[in-house]
Order: C-alpha cells, then sequence, then structure tokens
C-alpha cells in the first residue's frame, strides 16, 4: 500500500525555507545518507542514534533522538516519495503525528534553497506545535548548515 502525501491548507503547515552555499546533489546527500543526517537532524543540542534507515519509498526510518535535558525520544518514519535530488517526503508514525516534505531548488550551481513543509491532519493539530517547532526547525537548518560546510570542506 502506497501512503499520499497529505493535501493541506496553510493554516495545517509549518514552513521553513533557507538557501544553502551548496550544490543541490549536495544538499540531497545531507539528507539522504545516514552518515550526514544524523550528525545535523535535530534542533540545538540533540544528537541521534540511527537505528534503522532505509532510503526508498516505503523504507523504514527509526532513531532516537538524545535532548540536552538527558530525555530520549523514539522516533519512527516512512518514507513515501522519493525523486532525487528535488524532493524527500516521509510520514511519522511516532507523535505527533504529521508527514514531511523536503524539496530542493537548485538556485545556482552551487547554492540551494530547502524548503522544509511539515503537514498535519489539521489545522488545530498544527498550531498545538507552531509556537515552538518554528524556531526549532531554524535550528535544525543552522546544524544543516555547518554539516554541508564540513561535506564540502
Amino acid at each position: 500500500m502506497t501512503t499520499k502525501i497529505i493535501a493541506t491548507t496553510p493554516e495545517s503547515e509549518i514552513v521553513t525555507s533557507r538557501i544553502f552555499n551548496a550544490p543541490i546533489e549536495t544538499a540531497f546527500s545531507a539528507w539522504s545518507r545516514p552518515e550526514h543526517l544524523r550528525n545535523w537532524w535535530g534542533p540545538a543540542g540533540f544528537t541521534n542514534t540511527f537505528n534503522e534507515f532505509d532510503f526508498s519509498v516505503g523504507g523504514k526510518w527509526k532513531f532516537m533522538m538524545h535532548g540536552p535535558d538527558q530525555g530520549n525520544y523514539p522516533n519512527e518514519c516512512e518514507f513515501i516519495k522519493i525523486e532525487e535530488p528535488t524532493l524527500i517526503a516521509w510520514k511519522r508514525y511516532s507523535k505527533p503525528l504529521f508527514q514531511v516534505v523536503v524539496k530542493f531548488e537548485n538556485i545556482t550551481k552551487d547554492q540551494t534553497k530547502i524548503v522544509f513543509k511539515m503537514l498535519f491532519d489539521t489545522e488545530n493539530e498544527c498550531n498545538k506545535l507552531r509556537p515552538f517547532v518554528t524556531d526549532k526547525n531554524e535550528e535544525n537548518f543552522d546544524k544543516l548548515e555547518v554539516e554541508l560546510k564540513q561535506m564540502l570542506s
């Protein structure tokens, strides 16, 4: 059974975007290769232990996020759409429930715009997370910038 990307409205989405100084292939690799993704995924102060990472449609991504507060947060996701190097989408099976769509847009040969969308079934569910997730997504992108610089050095 194939999971489709849910249809949403702007009120039931949280969107973060940024232009990164990296070619689109490098940016895509930072998201699609676990040896890079584990280095930067999550807000400031978080680290990850990946238990499963099958980067294919229907493949599972299971990991534990370790918070700066010493908390451990289990995550389970399934990749639902992959179009290399322009799109990655997954569905979360751990709470809070939502889908993620990440789009990669070639700006120049050395710059990529990444649009990260969190898609919720309802506006109410989205609004529960919106107050703090927006800043945390920016922290995530800050860590991605560091990883991309290391990948290109």
